[in-house]
């Protein structure tokens, strides 16, 4: 390999593919932002009826649900149960915040953060 550039059709074409994976990340990043509006809301309703933050028979069920999805399309499961756990633990995290913000003050959290797994 030298460090060339490459000809003006494989420039083309990597520029198009990457535009292609820039807009697949912003929707990666809105569909993620949207999860953590609706966990946030669990988050809330958890924490106002004194419920764990946690939920480890759901946790459960979605990384098997993940995973198979993640098969389906082709894509390896390890990898997909991964990015579904280092969620969940930040799903947990506000989860987690928002019920100490409900016990320190007696209002329902403080808003500013969203939530993953509900």
């Amino acid at each position: 390999m030298t460090n060339s550039e490459p000809d003006a059709s494989v420039q083309a074409e990597l520029e198009r593919l990457r535009a292609s994976i820039d807009n697949i990340d912003a929707a990666v990043v809105h569909m993620l932002a949207e999860r953590f509006k609706c966990t946030q809301q669990v988050g809330h309703l958890k924490a106002a009826h004194r419920l764990p933050p946690a939920d480890p028979a759901r946790e459960a069920r979605q990384i098997a649900r993940l995973r198979h999805l993640a098969e389906s399309a082709r894509l390896d499961p390890a990898f997909a149960e991964k990015l579904l756990n280092f969620i969940i633990a930040e799903v947990i995290r506000h989860h987690e915040t928002i019920a100490d913000g409900t016990t320190a003050n007696g209002a329902t959290g403080n808003g500013a953060t969203g939530h993953p797994t509900g």
